[in-house]
Order: C-alpha cells, then sequence, then structure tokens
C-alpha cells in the first residue's frame, strides 16, 4: 500500500490534560486509514505519554515520532517576575526527537522545566535549549510561538533575528517556520510573512495542524474540555476557546489543499518524519545500584541481611511465646531468595530496604505493608513489611513469580511529614533526578464524574445532573455505556429533553480522559 505524503507533526493527546480529547488507540487507527507512515506526538509540557505512544504506534505499524510542545521562556527560566501574565510569561516551540541522543535531552529539558522553570507553565530557556539540542528538530509552533507572535505584531526584523537564533541553536537543517491553517485570515497573513521569510533568508516551512481532537464534530466536546480546565461554563463570554472547529486529525489530502501553495511545506513534513528514527527498549530493567560491601555480591549481601532479620523475628515470636516451625521458615525464606537472584532482583530489595530503614532510624513513621508484598518472608525479615505472612497463608508467588516476569512491587506508606525527606534520601543516594523518579498517577473522569462536569459546564441546574448522575449504578468502573444498558431511564431522558441529550453526547466524548495528575 502506498504511503501518503503527509504525516501530522504538531498533535496534543489525552495526555495534554484538559486540552485535547484525541485518545492515542483512536488517532492510530485514523493514520491508518490515512495511509499515513508516522505520526507525531507533541503534548504541552510533558512526556507523559511517551511510551505508550511509542509500544502503540509500533502496534499499529506506524512511525512513532515522539515529541513535545515545551514553554520558552522570553528571557532566563528563573525570572519569575510579577511583570509577566500567563500569556507572555512563555511562548510555545515544538521539539522533535530524531534518536536517542535527542530523547534524553528532551527528558533533560523538560524536567528542567519543571525542576526549575516553572512559572505558569514548565518553562525551558534558549540557553538550556542550546545544551540540550543536539538530537532534536525544532519547528517554531502555532501562533503562540515566539516568531509568529512578532510576525502578528509586525515587528518583522525581530521575527527573523528570532529565526536565525533558533536556526543557529538547532542547527541550519534542525530549525522549520512553522505553518498552520485553521481557516483564519490572521493566520493567512502570518503563513505569508513566514513563507516570505523562509526564502529570503533561507529557513526551510512545514506544515502542521495543530490537532486537538479526531473529527471535526468533536469540536463541541472540546469547547467543554476547556472549560473544565479553566473553570469556565460555556455561556461565559470570556471563556477560552478556539476561533474555529479546523483543529482535528486531517486528512492528507485536506493539508495538500490547504497549502498547495506551498507544496515544499507538506512534502517537509515526511523529509522530518523520515529523520526521526528513536529506537525504544522495552523489558529491560535500569535499577541503580546498591553500595554493597566490597566482600559481596548484591545476592550474598541480601542473603546475609535476610537471614539476620530471619534471627530478629524469630527471637521476638519466642519472647511472646508464639510456636512457629523454624525449619519452615528458613525454607521459605531459601526458596524466595533463590527466586529473587533467578529474577534478578536483589539489588530492588536492598534499595527498598536501606530507605525504609533510613525512615526507620529518623523516627519517620512507616506502614506495616500492604499489597502482594505481605506474601514475602523476605520484604518480613528485611523490616520492609511488618506482616509474617506464613500464619495467614500468604503466597510469595502472588508477588513475585518466574512464570510471570514483571518487575516486584512494594507499596509503602510513609507518615506525610517525613515522605519528603525520605524521597531526597533516595534522590540523593541514587543519583539525583536524572536516575530517580516518582510515579505518576492519574485520575480520570469517571461515569458520575463526566455527567456532573459536563452538566455543570452547560449550565444545567445541580438537581436535573444530580438526577441524571444517580441514573449510574454505583458499581466500581463503570462505564457510561453499561449505564446505559442497565438503566433504561437514560434513553427515556434524552427522548424528552435537547440538553440531557447532547450532555450524554458530550460525557460519553469525553469519559474516561485524564483530568488530573498526582505522584
Amino acid at each position: 500500500m502506498r504511503h501518503s505524503n503527509f504525516v501530522h507533526l504538531h498533535l496534543h493527546t489525552h495526555y495534554s490534560l484538559l486540552d485535547s480529547s484525541l485518545r492515542h488507540e483512536a488517532l492510530f487507527k485514523r493514520a491508518k486509514q490515512f495511509r499515513m507512515p508516522a505520526v507525531a506526538m507533541t503534548d504541552h509540557g510533558n512526556l507523559f505519554g511517551a511510551m505508550e505512544f511509542y509500544a502503540g504506534a509500533k502496534k499499529h505499524g506506524l512511525k512513532p515520532i515522539i515529541g513535545c510542545e515545551v514553554y520558552v521562556a522570553p528571557e532566563s527560566l528563573h525570572n519569575k517576575s510579577d511583570n509577566f501574565s500567563l500569556r507572555d510569561a512563555s511562548y510555545h516551540l515544538i521539539l522533535l526527537v530524531r534518536d536517542a541522543t535527542g530523547y534524553r535531552n528532551l527528558i533533560e529539558l523538560v524536567s528542567h522545566g519543571y525542576l526549575e522553570g516553572f512559572y505558569y507553565k514548565p518553562r525551558i530557556d534558549k540557553a538550556l535549549l542550546a545544551e540540550h539540542a543536539q538530537g532534536l528538530i525544532a519547528l517554531s509552533s502555532c501562533n503562540r510561538g515566539e516568531i509568529a507572535h512578532l510576525v502578528n505584531k509586525e515587528n518583522i526584523p525581530r521575527a527573523v533575528k528570532m529565526a536565525q537564533q533558533y536556526q543557529e541553536i538547532m542547527g541550519k537543517e534542525n530549525f522549520y517556520l512553522e505553518l498552520q491553517d485553521h481557516k483564519q485570515d490572521w493566520q493567512k497573513k502570518i503563513n505569508r510573512e513566514l513563507v516570505a521569510m523562509g526564502k529570503e533568508h533561507d529557513i526551510p516551512v512545514v506544515a502542521t495542524n495543530n490537532c486537538h481532537y479526531l473529527d471535526r464534530t468533536d469540536s463541541r466536546a472540546h469547547e467543554i474540555l476547556l472549560c473544565l480546565q479553566t473553570g469556565k461554563t460555556m455561556d461565559d463570554p470570556y471563556r477560552m476557546q478556539y476561533p474555529s472547529d479546523e483543529y482535528y486529525f486531517k486528512s492528507s489530502e485536506e493539508m495538500t489543499e490547504l497549502f498547495q501553495q506551498v507544496p515544499q511545506a507538506i512534502e517537509n513534513t515526511i523529509k522530518i518524519a523520515e529523520r526521526c528514527n528513536l529506537e525504544m527498549e522495552f523489558g529491560v530493567d535500569n535499577l541503580p545500584r546498591y553500595p554493597v560491601p566490597e566482600s559481596h555480591t548484591l545476592f550474598s549481601f541480601l542473603e546475609e541481611k535476610s537471614k539476620e532479620g530471619l534471627k530478629v523475628r524469630f527471637a521476638a515470636m519466642d519472647r511472646l511465646e508464639q510456636k512457629y516451625d523454624r525449619a519452615v521458615y528458613e525454607t521459605r525464606l531459601a526458596d524466595e531468595l533463590e527466586i529473587i537472584k533467578k529474577m534478578g532482583y536483589p539489588g530492588y530489595f536492598l534499595i527498598v530496604w536501606d530507605f525504609i530503614a533510613y525512615a526507620r532510624e529518623k523516627n519517620i513513621p512507616v506502614g506495616p505493608g500492604r499489597g502482594s508484598a505481605a506474601g514475602s518472608l523476605v520484604a518480613y525479615a528485611l523490616k520492609i513489611t511488618d506482616i509474617d505472612p506464613l500464619p495467614y497463608g500468604l503466597l510469595f508467588e502472588r508477588f513475585l513469580n518466574p512464570e510471570r516476569v514483571s518487575m516486584p512491587d512494594i507499596d509503602i506508606d510513609f507518615c506525610m511529614d517525613g515522605r519528603e525527606e525520605v524521597i531526597d534520601y533516595v534522590t540523593k543516594k541514587y543519583g539525583g533526578h536524572k536516575f530517580v523518579s516518582q510515579i505518576i498517577t492519574f485520575g480520570s473522569m469517571n461515569a458520575k464524574g463526566v455527567i456532573r462536569d459536563v452538566g455543570r459546564v452547560l449550565g444545567m441546574s445541580y438537581g436535573e445532573v444530580d438526577k441524571i448522575a444517580k441514573l449510574v449504578p454505583n458499581r466500581l468502573n463503570i462505564t457510561l455505556t453499561d449505564a446505559f444498558k442497565e438503566e433504561p431511564r437514560f434513553k427515556a431522558m434524552r427522548k424528552e429533553s435537547e440538553n440531557v441529550d447532547e450532555l450524554i453526547k458530550i460525557a460519553l466524548n469525553l469519559e474516561g480522559l485524564p483530568r488530573h495528575c498526582s505522584t
């Protein structure tokens, strides 16, 4: 099958939280339908979806292009003056990964943005970009990009200077002026100036569409999503809104027609895609190394500490005059240690043991353990958990099973007052932010919640929305589709009221999207 002549290089997935409703699976299917050879993700200021996007695109036979729409501070990222408004505090810039070096550099840039440059948004600056430009391609972004912004203000000399500065930072072949056409006169004016600038100063142009939803018909749901992001309602004349319904995943034919006067802008999407060849390796564990004494290996040290810990547990049971079979415990410990050794996780247990021991030493309360780790006698011996698995018949294989190879996952609870101290200890000891990070979790819009959210944005009364939401059965992880099958009153209410019908349609569109994130 012959591929199309266009690739989307500016695209926001649902990981641009409350800003895009474009889900990975639907996106990949549409890209395949349009015969596109590749597709990029460029979420706002984050790489939340990078690995999921990469694996999903590969599964569908598409080349994944990992990228990000970063926020660039107008001056230093450390300048957080009150003189800057939200709009003036940063400009947009698209960065696309060419190779493994570029991916590492993009991770560095995004991390610095959150850890050092955060002011309204996670910001970088041009000096930082210059340090981490290798392996990346930059596009000048939308009207919120610095160059388009200057063109729109009719400051062409300054725009040219800025384009040349980015070209110098990125390398002549790695910077493109970005053209977008969402059927707006001001945007056409910007495009004309950018094309002229590109010709005069030998800077290539590329066409994008700033995708935020799948189909044109999704634009209404996207408006609701933006209201959820900003806390507004649809009847607010000052609410954030996009100027048209053109921000959808367009076909190659649609994009070619839009830019028929600038065919090189379409051709360059393919050229850029061909240069982006990141290879990600999955299934490889890259744990930091626990510093064992010179006379030990990771396993021998774990074995020694586990046996010492079990003796301490035996002494405690003896004091309490508890009956136990020492041989059963010792055999169980040896069996668990052998599995841990075979699966290559002695270092993992030592790291967890280390920071829990630190917490206890600093009198930071530690939870007794929860989840499948409570089935590990090694964890009990090391005081990672405080639950003896044997009296309760808890199975180690529920936690770590050689037949089901996956990383062990120990859930640990620390007192909130000391949690940050423990995190700081782990970060400093095991390599800093380059090697230590927290696991992110996402809160999603569930069936009842999305009905209440959409109803509020549409301006419906609390009583009416509450009545609809309460029709959803009280069952964990129930979807709206399942609720409609079980509750016939939904169908009747939709027939009786256009407002209810619209609420349900939009709720179905937005259900399951991530709403917020935390660590």
